[in-house]
């Protein structure tokens, strides 16, 4: 083999080498791969061809252009603290959290150059717009319907963008330090009004109750006086009953009936206001009969003829 034939060989496996190498590389820049939940926007010449779905795709090499792949899953942005002034003047600190998604990679790339940019002026100037019309109570209690109109502003003016809002949220209301001050000592006051007024009604139940106590004490000692009193009262009564049976039944005569009134005359005077005690007139007859049983009738005055 001489050189010349040597030198055409080195030549053709070079031309080879070329081939294979500029093969491999249109089938490089013609196969994309695109990743699960990303799109990719593929410029023809400079201007809007398709959007690359997930999966194997072909182009067409040194004529197709594919930019930067766009992430189609849901967003989350934090977004830095934005001073906003109230309505009654105070300044007060808003941090926003915005869940966006994008729906459409062509209108996210060529309707906005900055579609995150764009969000978080909106937000901003959205978020200075609704709470400037609320004082500053009204803005720390109403952060549904602040959340509500952010969110319903926000996707009326990125639907042209290509990107759906889904929730804005405000994450954190600082206002300043003097006002926070104010607050807690107002707070504080709340709570000492509402532990005096709980400690009053209890005072006031507890009084409440402690008389209805007392009252059903009384009405309970009260009902059970007069039940002793009419127990009591029966009892005599069914004393005086027996003891008026027992005499019937036994029948005394007037000697008996004369010592038992005789017996019962000192427990007639045995009362302390017993100053002055009058003898009863009965005495001497009942003194006459008790005599007259003693001596049988012996000292008795013989009747008249």
């Amino acid at each position: 083999m001489n050189s010349g034939e040597l030198f055409g060989q080195v030549i053709l496996l070079i031309v080879i080498v070329i081939l294979a190498i500029f093969v491999l590389v249109i089938l490089f820049r013609s196969i994309r791969i695109i990743p699960q939940a990303r799109a990719g926007v593929v410029e023809r010449l400079g201007k809007y061809h398709k959007t690359l779905l997930p999966g194997l795709n072909i182009l067409v090499p040194f004529v197709d252009r594919l930019r930067p792949l766009i992430d189609m899953r849901e967003q989350v942005v934090s977004f830095p603290p934005q001073p906003v002034i109230t309505e009654d003047n105070l300044v007060v600190s808003i941090d926003t959290v915005v869940y966006f998604q994008v729906t459409d990679a062509r209108a996210a790339t060529y309707e906005i150059a900055n579609y995150l940019g764009a969000v978080e002026q909106l937000t901003t100037t959205t978020l200075r717009n609704v709470v400037g019309g609320l004082n500053l109570e009204q803005a720390l209690t109403s952060r549904d319907n602040i959340n509500g109109q952010l969110r319903v502003v926000l996707d009326e003016a990125t639907g042209k963008w290509g990107i759906r809002v889904g929730r804005v949220e405000l994450k954190a209301i600082d206002p300043p330090l003097s006002i926070q001050d104010s607050m807690e000592k107002q707070m504080r006051a709340e709570r000492d009004k509402r532990a005096a007024i709980l400690t009053a009604e209890g005072t006031k139940q507890a009084a409440i109750l402690q008389a209805e106590g007392a009252r059903q004490a009384a009405i309970l000692e009260a009902e059970g006086a007069a039940k002793a009193q009419v127990l009591r009262a029966e009892g005599e009564a069914k004393a005086i009953t027996t003891v008026f049976g027992a005499i019937h039944e036994g029948d005394p005569d007037s000697k008996l009936l004369a010592y038992q009134y005789l017996q019962m005359l000192p427990k007639i005077a045995e009362g302390e206001s017993n100053k002055l005690w009058i003898i009863p007139s009965e005495l001497t007859e009942a003194v006459k009969s008790i005599s007259n049983g003693f001596l049988g009738n012996k000292g008795a005055t013989p009747p008249a003829e």
